[in-house]
C-alpha cells in the first residue's frame, strides 16, 4: 500500500491503542458491514463492501497468515481450501469470547449455523462443502465462497477473502485448464476497486523473478490498493551480513516503486498441536527474534526509523485493521445510499409480484390489460406498414440479401440472372421492405421469357387445331403454348412473392414489441405490467403468425385466380388490340415504373458494367423481338413480324403449302366473318417455307425463318409477354396490396382479439397460470420479502452508524 495513502503505526500496540481500535463505534460499524456482507453473499447482491482479498501462489503462506490473524489454528492447510473455493473469514473482536466461536453461513442463506468449536470439525466442513459444490457444478474450482464467522477475544476486526492459490500446473486428475481458471477467478475477485489486495510472496523469491507480481500489477498497476507481504522472512535473515544489504532488500526499490513498501512477516514453523495461547506467544516470540537479529546479527543493524514499521506480523495486523476501518468509514455514505436504492427496488419488485398474484384471481383485470397490450402491438404493426423510422433501421432493418437468407428463399424460381432491385443494400422494414419486394417481384417476372418448345409439342397442338377447321390454327397453337408456359413459369414466381412478403410482415412482430417497449419506457407507461407474462406473449406471437399465414394462403389463392383468368382459353389477352409487343408501349410502361421507384442506395461507385447488368431485369425498348424469339437472328424476327401483318385466308397444313387446292381436301376458311388477328404466316413467299424439305415429316429439317415452327415460337413469345404484363401490372400488384396490407391495417386487431379473448375464462387463464405457477410466485415473493427485511435491517443499522460518525 502506498505510504502516502496510509502510514502504519510505528509503535508496538499497547493496551491503550488496543482499546482505541475496539471503540464501540468502530465495532458497531464492523458488525454492520459483516451483516451486510452476509446478506450480499446469500442473495447475490453486488455491494461495494470494503474487503481484503488475500492472493498469492500456493505454499506462499496465506493459510498460516490467516491462522495467525485468527489467533488459533484450525488445520486449514490440510483441506487445501485455497485451491478450490474462496473462503470469506469474518473476524470479530469479542472480549467476552475466551474461546473462538466459529459459525458457517448456510449455503444460499443469510443465516448462520450452530457454533463449531473443534478445529478439525471446521476443516471437515470446509472440505465437505467444497467437494459437494464441485460435484454439483462438475468443475475443478468455483468462485462461490464459503463464509466463516469467528468471534474471538484475540482476533482483530477484519474480513479477509482467502482466494485459491496460483499454480503453474494442474494436479493429477484435475483438468489442464485449472491454473487458468484459478488465475481468472482470483483476478475477478480482486478487481473491484473497493477491495484491498493482500499479496503474499516468499522471501526466497527475488522480485525480478516473481511469477505472480505481473498478475497483481494487471489488477492494480500502481499498487495503490495493494499491500505487499514478504512471507517466511526468517528464511532470508541469514543472508544479511551488512547494514546496506538489509536496507537495500527492505526498500525493494526498482521493482515495486518508491511509494510501495512491503511488510516482512515470519511465523512459527512448529506445527505441533499446541494451545491457542501458546500459538499466540510463539507468534510474538518470532517477531521479537526477527527484530533482535536485524539489530544484533547484522553489522550496523538496519534503518529502524525507515523500516521497523514494516517488519513483523503485529505491524501488519495493526495496519490491516486500521486500514479496513478507514475504508469502512469512507464507504459508509455510499453504502447507505446504495442500500436505500436497493430497498426501493425490492419494494417495487414485491409490488409487481403482488400484482401478479392478485391478477391470478382477477380475470377481468387480466383481460383488460391483455387487450390493451394486444391493441398496442397491433397499432405499432400498422404504423410500421404505413412508414416509420423507429426502432432504429440500422439495427432492425434488413437488406435484400439478409431477407433472402433469413427467409430461406434465396432465389426466384425460373430466374437465372441476379435480381437486384433499387435500394437492395439499404436496411428496410415494414412498408418500405414490402414495396421493395414487390419491385423485386416485377424485376424477376420480366426476367422470365417464354421457354423453347419442342417440335413434338408444337406439332401436337398445331395439328389438333388445324383439324378443327378455321383459319386460326397457328394463332391458337401459339396462344396455347404461351398459356401453358405462363402457368408453368409464373405460378412458382407468384408463390415465392407471397412467401417473401409474408416474411417481411411476419418480422414486424418483434419490431412492434421493441417499439412498444421503447414508447412505454419513454413515457413511463407500465402497459398493465404485462412484460412478465411469457405465456401470454407467446400466445400473442402465435396468433399473429397464424394471421400472417392465413393471409398468405388467401393471397396465393387470389393471385392463382388471376393467373387462371389470364391463361384461360376464353381470355382475350392474347388477341387484344392486335397484340402490342412489349418493346413498345408495354415496355415503356414498365420502364416508367422502374424510374418512379426511387433508388436511394449509394451507387456512385458502381461501374458502367454494373449499371448495364442491372438493366437485364428491365425489358428493352427497341429490340424485344431479339429476346422473345428463341434461336433466331434479329433480321429474321423483323421480317417475320412484318409478314405477320398480312391476312391469310386459311391455316396451312404442316405438310402442305398454302395452295388453293386445299379446298379440295375440305379445309375451308369461309365459316363466318373474317376476324383481324395476328398472322404468323402469310404470302406465297412464306408458304414456300412451310413445304416439307427433304422428306421431313412436319416442318422440315433445314428450317428457315418462315417455317410454322419458328412462327409459332415467335408468336408464343409475344403472347407470353402480353400475359406476363397483364398479370403483373393489372392483377397481382393490387391483389397483394389488398390481400396483405389492408388486412394488417384493418383486420389484425379483430383477428387477435377473436383468437386470444373469445374464449372462456378457464382457457384464457391457461396463458397466464401454468400448473404450479402460483406456488412459484408465492415462493419468489417469500424470498423477496426475506431479502427486503434483511436489507431494510442493514439500512437501519447503517443509518445508526452514519449518525455516530
Amino acid at each position: 500500500m502506498s505510504s502516502s495513502t496510509a502510514t502504519p503505526p510505528t509503535k508496538t500496540p499497547s493496551d491503550k491503542s488496543s482499546r482505541r481500535r475496539h471503540r464501540p463505534d468502530s465495532t458497531s460499524r464492523f458488525e454492520a458491514y459483516n451483516r451486510l456482507q452476509a446478506a450480499a453473499v446469500a442473495f447475490g447482491e453486488t455491494l461495494p463492501i470494503p474487503e481484503i482479498v488475500a492472493v498469492g501462489g500456493q505454499s506462499d503462506g496465506k493459510s498460516s497468515l490467516l491462522e495467525a490473524l485468527l489467533g488459533f489454528r484450525f488445520n486449514v492447510r490440510e483441506v487445501e481450501m485455497g485451491t478450490r473455493r474462496p473462503l470469506i473469514l469474518q473476524m470479530l473482536h469479542d472480549p467476552s469470547a475466551a474461546e473462538p466461536r466459529c459459525r458457517f453461513q448456510e449455503e444460499d442463506s443469510e443465516e448462520y449455523g450452530s457454533p463449531v468449536v473443534s478445529a478439525s470439525t471446521i476443516a471437515d466442513i470446509i472440505k465437505s462443502r467444497t467437494e459437494a459444490l464441485l460435484k454439483t457444478t462438475r468443475t475443478a474450482v468455483s468462485p462461490k465462497p464459503i463464509v466463516l464467522r469467528a468471534d474471538y477475544a484475540h482476533c482483530p476486526n477484519l474480513t479477509i477473502i482467502d482466494t485459491p492459490g496460483f499454480v503453474l500446473k494442474a494436479k493429477k486428475g484435475e483438468p489442464e485448464s485449472t491454473p487458468e481458471e484459478i488465475l481468472s477467478m482470483v483476478k475477478s475477485l480482486a478487481a473491484p476497486p473497493h477491495r484491498i489486495i493482500l499479496f503474499l510472496q516468499q522471501s526466497s523469491v527475488e522480485w525480478c523473478s516473481s511469477l505472480w507480481l505481473d498478475a497483481v500489477r494487471e489488477i492494480d498497476p500502481t499498487f495503490r490498493r495493494t499491500v505487499v507481504v514478504v512471507s517466511k522472512f526468517d528464511n532470508r535473515l541469514k543472508e544479511f551480513s551488512d547494514r546496506w544489504e538489509v536496507d537495500r532488500y527492505l526498500s525493494a526499490s526498482g521493482y515495486l516503486g518508491d511509494s510501495t513498501r512491503p511488510y516482512y512477516v515470519a511465523l512459527p514453523k512448529d506445527r505441533t498441536n499446541v494451545s491457542n495461547e501458546e500459538f499466540r506467544r510463539q507468534i510474538s516470540q518470532v517477531d521479537s527474534e526477527v527484530i533482535r537479529h536485524l539489530r544484533e546479527g547484522v553489522k550496523g543493524g538496519f534503518d529502524e526509523e525507515k523500516f521497523k514499521s514494516y517488519v513483523g506480523f503485529g505491524r501488519l495486523r495493526d495496519y490491516l485493521e486500521s486500514e479496513l476501518q478507514k475504508k469502512y468509514k469512507e464507504a459508509a455514505p455510499a453504502t447507505l445510499a446504495l442500500l436505500e436504492q436497493r430497498c426501493g427496488e425490492i419494494t417495487s419488485e414485491l409490488a409487481g409480484l403482488d400484482s401478479k398474484l392478485q391478477a391470478t384471481s382477477d380475470i377481468s383485470h387480466l383481460r383488460k390489460f391483455a387487450m390493451l397490450d394486444a391493441a398496442s402491438i397491433s397499432n405499432h404493426v400498422g404504423a410500421l406498414i404505413d412508414g416509420a423510422a423507429d426502432p432504429c433501421p440500422e439495427q432492425w432493418g434488413k437488406t435484400t440479401v439478409q431477407e433472402r437468407s433469413e427467409s430461406g428463399i434465396g432465389v426466384w424460381p425460373g430466374v437465372i440472372t441476379d435480381v437486384n432491385p433499387p435500394n437492395a443494400t439499404l436496411r428496410l422494414y415494414g412498408g418500405a421492405a414490402f414495396e421493395r419486394v414487390m419491385h423485386e417481384f416485377r424485376c424477376a417476372a420480366y426476367s422470365i421469357e417464354c421457354p423453347p418448345v419442342s417440335r413434338e409439342k408444337v406439332a401436337n397442338i398445331l395439328l389438333a387445331h388445324a383439324g378443327r377447321g378455321g383459319g386460326r390454327g397457328l394463332t391458337e397453337a401459339a396462344a396455347e403454348i404461351a398459356r401453358a408456359a405462363a402457368r408453368s413459369w409464373l405460378a412458382p414466381l407468384l408463390d415465392t412473392a407471397c412467401d417473401r412478403l409474408a416474411f417481411v410482415l411476419g418480422s414486424l412482430f418483434d419490431l412492434a414489441l421493441e417499439r412498444n417497449r421503447c414508447r412505454d419506457s419513454q413515457y413511463g407507461i407500465k402497459s398493465g405490467n404485462m412484460d412478465g407474462y411469457v405465456g401470454f406473449h407467446a400466445a400473442l406471437r402465435c396468433a399473429y403468425s397464424r394471421f400472417i399465414k392465413d393471409l398468405t394462403k388467401q393471397c396465393k389463392q387470389l393471385v392463382r385466380h388471376h393467373l387462371d383468368s389470364v391463361t384461360s382459353p376464353y381470355s382475350q389477352v392474347c388477341y387484344f388490340n392486335e397484340f402490342q409487343p412489349s418493346s413498345g408501349q408495354n415496355a415503356a410502361t414498365f420502364n416508367k415504373f422502374s424510374q418512379a421507384f426511387l433508388d436511394l442506395s449509394d451507387t456512385s461507385s458502381a461501374s458502367n458494367h454494373d449499371a448495364m447488368r442491372d438493366q437485364e431485369n428491365i425489358p428493352p425498348e427497341n429490340n424485344n423481338m431479339q429476346e422473345t424469339t428463341p434461336g433466331k437472328a434479329a433480321a429474321e424476327a423483323r421480317d417475320a413480324l412484318r409478314e405477320s401483318q398480312m391476312t391469310i385466308p386459311e391455316t396451312p397444313s404442316p405438310d402442305q403449302p398454302g395452295d388453293p387446292k386445299k379446298r379440295e381436301l375440305g379445309i375451308c376458311n369461309d365459316l363466318g366473318p373474317r376476324k383481324r388477328v395476328s398472322r404468323m404466316a402469310g404470302n406465297g413467299k412464306n408458304s414456300e417455307y412451310i413445304r416439307p424439305q427433304n422428306g421431313g415429316i412436319l416442318f422440315g429439317n433445314g428450317e428457315r425463318s418462315g417455317s410454322p415452327y419458328s412462327e409459332i415460337c415467335l408468336s408464343a413469345a409475344q403472347h407470353f409477354a402480353r400475359i406476363r404484363e397483364v398479370l403483373v401490372e393489372r392483377g397481382v400488384t393490387s391483389t397483394m396490396n389488398s390481400g396483405f396490407l389492408t388486412p394488417c391495417r384493418e383486420g389484425l386487431l379483430v383477428a387477435l382479439m377473436l383468437d386470444l379473448f373469445a374464449v372462456n375464462d378457464e382457457k384464457f387463464m391457461d396463458m397466464f397460470v401454468a400448473p404450479g405457477a402460483i406456488d412459484v410466485l408465492q415462493n419468489e415473493r417469500e424470498s423477496l420479502t426475506k431479502r427486503q427485511k434483511t436489507l431494510q435491517s442493514c439500512l437501519n443499522e447503517f443509518k445508526n452508524v452514519a449518525r455516530a460518525l
